[in-house]
């Protein structure tokens, strides 16, 4: 059977993080975070790293050749041999385009997941959150809040409101997702690629992570 490759999809405060950890379990896949590769590789100090660094501090974007190529090696390591959950890539229609290509070239099997949540729902969910600076903690108002409010349940520091969690900053950094992110799935539709939104809204964690879990079986032509 060919390997599978997931593309997950989500915006800021989606959940995205969590599922993908939960599926790279569930499934017995491996995880691929451009941004953990990225710092992986400026850790190591070697020829990649270090241009890759040089672009970092300086505030630009690394460019399509490198992450391609990266992503291409990481995928062709043992630990992906049973498939890979790609996060935060590609980000770029131009990226995607390689993507597919590369994709093409071994049996892999595509599947796209977008966790889709209410934009108001979204803004309050991470307009919500605190963190301790001691331990770093989070907390939501709503949910999982602390035993007393604006307290660190584990060491007792006063909660503050992280610069990125900031409403007005949390509207920009939806708004650059949108715009970003659309082009990239139409490509993929566009494709054939089979592209399913996901509820993401009120849902257990757990409960969304089954519902791809189907998904995937699905697309797969699995029994349930």
């Amino acid at each position: 059977m060919a390997r599978l490759c997931l593309i997950l999809f989500g915006s800021p405060g989606s959940g995205k993080g969590t599922q993908a950890k939960l599926l790279k379990e569930s499934l017995g896949i491996a995880h691929i975070s451009t941004g953990d590769m990225l710092r992986e590789r400026v850790a190591s100090g070697d020829e990649v790293g270090r241009s890759v660094a040089s672009l970092m501090q300086a505030g630009e974007l690394v460019p399509d050749e490198t992450v391609n190529r990266l992503v291409e090696e990481k995928i062709d390591r043992p630990e992906c041999a049973n498939g890979f959950i790609l996060d935060g890539y590609p980000r770029t229609v131009q990226q995607a385009e390689l993507l597919a290509e590369l994709l093409v070239m071994r049996p892999i099997r595509t599947i796209v997941v977008h966790l889709v949540v209410d934009y108001n729902v979204i803004v309050a969910r991470m307009a919500g959150r605190r963190q301790c600076p001691v331990c770093g903690s989070v907390y939501g108002i709503n949910s999982s809040a602390p035993n007393t409010v604006g307290v660190c349940d584990k060491d007792g520091a006063k909660l503050a409101v992280r610069e990125d969690d900031r409403e007005e900053v949390v509207r920009e950094r939806l708004r650059a997702y949108e715009q970003q992110t659309s082009p990239v799935l139409a490509f993929f539709k566009k494709s054939g690629i089979p592209c399913w939104d996901v509820p993401a809204a009120g849902i257990p964690p757990q409960v969304i992570a089954k519902g791809i879990e189907a998904l995937i079986r699905k697309e797969r032509g699995e029994a349930a």
